[in-house]
C-alpha cells in the first residue's frame, strides 16, 4: 500500500489517492468513496479493506480514494465546503449552472479543488474502469460501456441494476468518465443506515474481482 498524491482541501484536510499493484499490472482499477460528505459508507468499506490486505497479490493495480469530500464529511453535509455538490462540478457538456442547493453544481464547471484532483487523476493514470460508492439506494447503476461490469457487480453484492438513477445529473462524474470518455464507471449505491458488518459482508467481493477477476 502506497499513498502516491495527495492534496489539500480549501479548509486543509487531506485527500489521498492510494496505490495497491504489483510490479507488474493488467488493468488499472480506480475507486472512490464519499463524493458526498453525508455518504461516508464507501471510506468505511475501502479502509476495511486496505486494513485486512496485508499482502496484496492481485493481477491489476487499484487506485483509492478514501474520501474525496472530507469537508462535507466533517460538515454532515452532501456538498464540499463551498457548498457545492461534486457530483454536479465536472466538465461534461451537459454541465449547467444551477440553483444555489444541496445540488449546486459550483460556479464553473471543474471549480472544486476536489474535481480536480480526479480530472488530473484520470488523465495521469487512465483506468480500466472505475467504481465511485454513494447511498443509500441499493442498486448498481453504470455510464459507459460498463453493462457487463454492472451484471457481476449485482451478483456479487445482490443489488440490482439501475441503468438511469431516476433524475437529471448534470456535470456528473458518470457523464464525463462514461459516456463522454468511454470509460466503464460503476456508481455503487450503498443501502442506508446497514450495519457496518452486513455492509462489509454484502460488499467485500467486489474489491477481489477488481484485484483479480475484472
Amino acid at each position: 500500500m502506497n499513498k502516491i498524491k495527495s492534496i489539500k482541501t480549501c479548509t486543509g484536510n487531506e485527500i489521498e489517492l492510494i496505490e495497491l499493484s504489483g510490479a507488474n499490472w493488467a488493468k488499472t482499477v480506480l475507486i472512490i468513496g464519499v463524493f458526498h460528505g453525508d455518504e461516508p459508507d464507501g471510506e468505511f468499506l475501502i479502509r476495511k479493506y486496505l486494513e485486512n490486505c496485508t499482502k496484496y497479490e492481485g493481477k491489476n493495480r487499484i487506485l483509492f480514494v478514501p474520501c474525496l469530500n472530507p469537508d462535507g464529511k466533517a460538515l454532515k453535509t452532501r456538498t464540499n465546503a463551498n457548498g457545492v455538490d461534486l457530483n454536479r462540478n465536472f466538465p461534461a457538456k451537459n454541465w449547467e449552472k444551477s440553483n444555489k442547493d444541496e445540488y449546486f453544481g459550483g460556479e464553473n464547471p471543474g471549480s472544486e479543488i476536489e474535481t480536480a484532483f480526479v480530472c488530473e487523476i484520470i488523465e495521469e493514470f487512465s483506468p480500466d474502469a472505475i467504481l465511485t460508492l454513494h447511498e443509500p439506494y441499493k442498486v448498481v447503476n453504470f455510464d459507459g460501456p460498463a453493462e457487463n461490469l454492472a451484471a457481476d457487480i449485482s451478483r456479487i453484492t445482490g443489488y440490482p441494476v439501475q441503468n438511469d438513477i431516476g433524475y437529471p445529473t448534470p456535470g456528473s462524474f458518470g457523464t464525463y468518465c462514461g459516456i463522454e470518455r468511454n470509460i466503464p464507471v460503476i456508481t455503487l449505491e450503498l443501502p442506508e443506515n446497514e450495519e457496518k458488518e452486513v455492509l462489509w459482508r454484502q460488499n467485500k467481493g467486489i474489491f477481489d474481482y477488481f484485484a483479480d477477476l475484472f
